[in-house]
């Protein structure tokens, strides 16, 4: 089966492609103006208007969950009402409830955040005019990678400032949980999925139904996370098939004509949660989301975090993609709102779809320079790194070298042309000295979180945050490995291959 744009028959993003930084404007004008300005989407045109009530209802009152809920009722042996009363109280935990007003304070609030933290962001117009015709003709599905809990934000904060409908995102229910911010988040879009369902019959089939619902009735475009989880390592994960299954089932049963997947690569220059990344795969427990939590790490606002690429991709329609690979028809032998278990090549073809997804996003990535170097420095011993250095001028002619092999083996570089290449590795290493820092032409690991040493740290302290620097490097390094990984599987093979039978690769 395929595994990119080109094996679908569908042009990838161009190197000449022109993104534009959607901050610059919001500089220059006022950002109450731009949250309270017409917002006027061009909707759905094969569904009329439904608000997020009628949503609600339309899920209550499906044939399938009042299946499920007599099924439930019967092999439990509890009354048909108490299930009842526990599918809504489920329903009324999961579901988003998007208002206008709410879009708009995110906005707002939004715009002051991301021009305090980032430098640009960065978007490819053209994908984003592919998108709002997309939303016009069929059900569309966003599929964004995830490598910070922002990236659902800007998502939904791009949506807003070019006047595309704004997604239904689906969201871990913790997020739910925090006070004042959770419902915000619900009113602007969000419907939260618990993290562990298992083999809790009901709470899949109410998760499912709404989903569905949200597909079949075009509500608004639907947002999620193929991989799942936010990548701890900046590695794309292998994806989660669960919600695939669920959001393509209503072409699958014939509900809706076509649906359009449109896969997202957010790039970052350098990520908000690096540090806290890093310390998690040290062992150190992951914090707990709160709003005291956010409001502690507001520390974040006084740091630079570079700018950001956000690549929407080519729309692919299901239909095409699945043309020939499966046989719809076996889902007419069974009533629609009746349960049925996706046959075996119904699953084979929704998970390369998946993983398509997840292949087209890391080819619409771009590729940081410090991502090069974080390579490269991590060839060096941890000793050289932190007590010798590395030769700032070495280091140097040895990225402009990588930079020329990620080229020519098809990669997009966050690259500035117009900016000599000292400068540009100069100002990338500024902006990562809580990682590295250069001191008499020499380049070195960060010890104890201080690069001057003011502060004195314990042994274990000193070892815990340079581990944690170390590993933050090993993250970087990690989004450029698509670029790398299969020319290198290729050159292994080569390398042990006898040269009599080397003509067998070519």
């Amino acid at each position: 089966m395929p595994n990119t744009y080109r094996d679908v028959g569908v042009a990838g993003q161009q190197d000449e492609e022109d993104f534009v930084d959607i901050l610059e404007e919001r500089r220059l004008s006022s950002d109450l103006g731009f949250a309270l300005r017409t917002f006027s989407p061009q909707l759905h045109k094969g569904s009329p208007p439904c608000s997020s009530a009628e949503l609600h209802r339309a899920v209550l009152e499906s044939q399938y969950l009042r299946y499920v809920t007599k099924e439930v009722a019967m092999e439990t042996g509890s009354c048909e009402q108490e299930v009842r009363e526990e599918v809504c109280g489920i329903l009324g935990e999961m579901s988003q409830n998007l208002q206008l007003r709410f879009i708009r304070l995110m906005a707002y609030m939004m715009t002051k955040v991301f021009k305090t933290v980032f430098s640009s962001i960065f978007v490819n117009v053209e994908g984003l005019n592919m998108l709002q015709q997309a939303t016009q003709e069929n059900p569309v599905i966003l599929m964004p990678n995830h490598r910070s809990y922002i990236d659902f934000l800007v998502i939904s904060y791009i949506m807003f400032s070019y006047d595309i409908p704004v997604p239904v995102i689906a969201a871990g229910i913790p997020l739910a949980g925090m006070k004042i911010v959770g419902e915000i988040l619900r009113r602007s879009g969000a419907f939260f999925i618990r993290r562990a369902i298992g083999s809790d019959r009901l709470y899949w089939a109410v998760l499912s139904e709404y989903v569905r619902t949200v597909v079949r009735k075009g509500f608004a475009p639907l947002e999620f996370f193929v991989e799942g989880l936010r990548s701890r390592t900046l590695k794309s994960i292998s994806p989660k098939l669960g919600m695939m299954h669920m959001v393509l089932e209503p072409f699958l049963k014939g509900e809706v004509y076509d649906i359009t997947l449109v896969p997202i690569s957010i790039s970052y220059d350098r990520v908000l949660e690096e540090s806290l990344l890093a310390h998690e795969l040290l062992g150190v427990p992951k914090p707990r989301e709160s709003t005291m939590g956010l409001l502690k790490a507001s520390s974040v606002l006084q740091e630079n975090y570079g700018s950001m690429h956000v690549n929407f991709g080519h729309p692919l329609s299901v239909r095409q993609l699945c043309e020939g690979k499966i046989n719809r028809c076996q889902y007419n032998l069974t009533p629609r709102d009746l349960p049925q278990k996706p046959s075996a090549d119904v699953q084979a073809c929704v998970s390369w779809m998946a993983h398509l997804m997840v292949r087209i996003q890391e080819e619409g990535s771009r590729i940081s320079p410090w991502s090069l170097m974080a390579c490269l420095l991590l060839q060096t011993p941890a000793t050289v790194l932190t007590e010798q250095g590395l030769l700032w001028h070495r280091l140097t002619e040895k990225t402009l070298w990588l930079r020329r092999l990620a080229l020519d083996f098809g990669a997009h570089l966050n690259w500035p042309e117009q900016i000599p290449d000292s400068d540009v590795l100069l100002s990338t290493l500024a902006l990562h000295r809580t990682v590295v820092h250069q001191k008499a032409g020499r380049v070195f690991l960060v010890w104890g979180g201080e690069p001057e040493g003011r502060h004195p740290v314990s042994p274990e302290e000193g070892v815990m945050r340079t581990a944690a620097a170390a590993l933050m490097l090993v993250s970087y390094r990690n989004q450029s490995l698509h670029v790398f990984v299969r020319p290198a599987l290729l050159a292994t093979a080569m390398s042990v291959t006898k040269s009599t039978e080397r003509g067998c690769f070519l």
